[in-house]
């Protein structure tokens, strides 16, 4: 009888003392799972960011090898910049770089990336410089179709595409075509490619001039480096000035050095 008593109060007796170690048994695994999840976490946020930088070096690799490529095949010097500021109204399409006449950038050069011509270097400070883009409506370049030779003017609209103005009589321009610089003008030096026609407009039997439209080569929303060419046409010269060239300062710093 008195087993049959004790054996049941015991087991009363016990059942929480059991409950009570399970349950911090339990809650010590926990921690331990929570400190394991925490350095887990924080190994995945390293090999996330060391993942990071892998992709940007080789994004950086890509994009060396092409600019790598690009300035072997032009013989003026490029001075690379960075893109510190974009003017993005419907009128107004310009970029905000950070090098100025410090570094030997004039009024009148062209900036360029491996894809294609960005626009014209339009003022200066020390160290900074304003760049009209090729999307600017006040834009205008003599460009020429790869393919067959047709020249025309190719005009900014404000917005990502451009407009090709070429003579009709003889003139061959399909969908497909790449439009390049034609050197024309002395403003851009030739062979710089300039977008893509995308469509052709249809023309009456009295027009002189046929419209194309253009995808620019540069998608001037994900710039971050461009270079400057530091050269200046003869055309850009005669607007802003040959004392401002980079020759006559270079010059001039040659004179006044022994003074200094």
């Amino acid at each position: 009888m008195i087993l049959e008593i004790v054996v049941p109060l015991q087991k009363v007796v016990a059942t929480p003392v059991h409950l009570l170690r399970d349950g911090w048994s339990h809650y010590l695994a926990l921690l331990h799972v929570r400190e394991e999840n925490d350095q887990l976490r924080g190994k995945i946020a390293a090999l996330r960011e060391t993942n990071l930088q892998l992709r940007e070096a080789l994004v950086a690799s890509g994009r060396l090898q092409r600019i790598v490529a690009m300035r072997e095949g032009f013989e003026t010097p490029m001075l690379p910049s960075e893109v510190v500021g974009q003017d993005v109204s419907p009128w107004f399409r310009s970029l905000l770089l950070d090098r100025g006449r410090a570094h030997a950038v004039r009024a009148g050069m062209p900036v360029i990336t491996d894809q294609g011509v960005v626009g014209l270097v339009t003022a200066t400070s020390e160290h900074a410089a304003k760049t009209m883009l090729l999307l600017d409506r006040q834009s205008a370049i003599d460009g020429i179709v790869q393919r067959s030779r047709a020249r025309g003017i190719v005009h900014g609209t404000g917005t990502d595409r451009l407009d090709f103005e070429f003579v009709i009589r003889g003139a061959d321009v399909r969908p497909g075509d790449v439009v390049i610089t034609s050197g024309l003008g002395g403003v851009y030096p030739k062979g710089l490619r300039i977008g893509e026609v995308i469509g052709v407009s249809e023309v009456g039997e009295v027009d002189l001039l046929q419209t194309a439209t253009l995808k620019a080569a540069v998608d001037v929303g994900r710039l971050e480096q461009v270079f400057v060419m530091l050269w200046r046409g003869p055309t850009m010269d005669l607007l802003y000035g040959s004392q401002d060239s980079p020759s006559a300062r270079s010059d001039a710093g040659e004179r006044e050095a022994p003074a200094s």
